[in-house]
C-alpha cells in the first residue's frame, strides 16, 4: 500500500466512512457513508492528483434537457461536477484534489460537496432519469 492510500485511509476512518472494497495495487478504495446517501464512492490515488468518483446514474435513451441542466447544476456545486463517462452512457459525480498536500478537511470538503449535490439535485435527477 502507498503512503498516498494509507494516509487516505486514515482520513477515511476518521470521518467516518466505510471502506467496502480496496485495490492496493492501484491504490484506491471504495467507500460508503449511507447516512450521507453516497454509495460506492471510489477513492483512486493518482499521483499528483487523488479522484473521487461516485456513479450516478445511466444516461437514459432519451435524456431531453438532462445533459444542458447537468451544466447548469454544476454551476452551483462547491466541489467537483456532474461528468459524463467516455461513451456518454453513464453520469458521474467527480472531484479532484491534488494529492500532495491533501489534509482531511480537503477530503471531508469533497465528500460533503457529493453528499451536498445529492441531497440538492437528487431527486431532479430521478425525474430525468424516470423518462
Amino acid at each position: 500500500m502507498s503512503e498516498h492510500l494509507d494516509r487516505i485511509k486514515g482520513y477515511i476512518l476518521d470521518l467516518g466512512l466505510t471502506v467496502v472494497a480496496e485495490n492496493e495495487s492501484e491504490d484506491l478504495v471504495v467507500v460508503d457513508d449511507e447516512d450521507s446517501g453516497i454509495k460506492q464512492l471510489v477513492i483512486d490515488c493518482e499521483p499528483p492528483i487523488v479522484v473521487l468518483e461516485q456513479l450516478i446514474a445511466e444516461v437514459p435513451a432519451e435524456p431531453g434537457g438532462l445533459f444542458e441542466r447537468l451544466l447548469q447544476m454544476n454551476n452551483t456545486l462547491v466541489h467537483g461536477a456532474f461528468v459524463l463517462d467516455e461513451t456518454a452512457e453513464r453520469i458521474f459525480f467527480r472531484d479532484t484534489l491534488q494529492l500532495a498536500n491533501l489534509d482531511m478537511n480537503e477530503l471531508e470538503g469533497s465528500v460533503g460537496a457529493l453528499s451536498l449535490a445529492l441531497a440538492e439535485y437528487g431527486a431532479e435527477l430521478l425525474t430525468y432519469l424516470k423518462k
